[in-house]
């Protein structure tokens, strides 16, 4: 029974699960799917909620607004469009390898304007969402989520990279924009160049911390060193000060021991010469 239902997870057997949402990460019934859409708590891919601006949507907009034809420059479109995927690959690179970056050219209200980026790792997919959610592009705020895509190839039309889907723009599959490969390519270069500058000025600022540390305590021992030379002098200055003072005391009071004890013999001074030799005389 478990081997059946995790063969059938995700395709149209499942009669719990939304095949469309697990496959695309969107479902054109949205809350409304009479299935369950499992939002994952981890994924290495993050999905941007309508944040390209779709040139035929501008369009239709523009003619409900001046009540004119629908006129789309293709040329400033692809242009716009290159400019918008070239910002938004190197600010999700910022955060680590990215393994590919889509955006859908679908028109469907659930899936218009979505862009997928899946990252080699998923903790720096789980850094970008913590950064990116709720920041603003162009004046539209960036509503950001764990998608559940793993394989893009199953996701995609291919009847749209064929060239030959008749649904069009409002097919349930992804239709992704094409991307110049030079210009990915470079990209890619650029980026890597970009987080390995980053690095070695992470490595140098580590360095130079550790340097420091490594002079603030070389300059603490030495200031406990002098400290204790300057304590062990004076210590010594203050114990020979002592001594003198004692040794000059002990002198004086054997002076005046001498002086003043009255039970002391004075031994009896010698005649001078010259007495003798008169009392022998006479």
């Amino acid at each position: 029974m478990a081997a059946h239902l995790a063969r059938i997870h995700g395709t149209e057997e499942d009669k719990v699960n939304c095949p469309f949402y697990y496959k695309i990460g969107a479902c054109r019934h949205s809350d409304r799917c009479s299935r369950l859409h499992h939002k994952p708590a981890f994924s290495p891919t993050l999905l941007v909620k309508h944040l390209y601006r779709h040139p035929q949507r501008l369009a239709e907009l523009q003619q409900a607004a001046t009540a004119g034809p629908a006129i789309v420059d293709h040329e400033k479109a692809q242009e716009d469009f290159l400019v918008f995927y070239e910002d938004l690959y190197m600010e999700f690179s910022k955060f680590g390898r990215i393994d590919a970056l889509h955006v859908c050219d679908n028109l469907g209200d659930h899936m218009i304007g979505h862009v997928y980026c899946k990252f080699t790792d998923e903790e720096d997919a789980s850094d970008a969402l913590q950064v990116m959610n709720d920041r603003y592009y162009d004046g539209r705020k960036m509503e950001v989520e764990f998608s559940p895509v793993q394989n893009f190839q199953e996701a995609r039309c291919r009847d749209f990279d064929e060239e030959n889907c008749a649904r069009g723009g409002f097919c349930n599959f992804m239709h992704v924009k094409p991307v110049p490969l030079c210009l990915v390519r470079s990209l890619e270069e650029d980026a890597e160049h970009d987080r390995r500058r980053e690095e070695d000025e992470r490595k140098d600022k580590e360095r130079d911390e550790r340097r420091a540390r490594k002079r603030a305590k070389r300059k603490r021992r030495d200031d406990r060193d002098s400290s204790r030379k300057r304590s062990r002098k004076s210590s010594r200055r203050s114990r020979s000060r002592s001594v003198s003072s004692e040794g000059s005391g002990d002198d004086d009071d054997d002076d005046d021991e001498f002086s003043t004890n009255p039970g002391a013999v004075t031994p009896p001074r010698p005649p001078s010469p010259p007495a003798a030799l008169r009392e022998r005389s006479l």
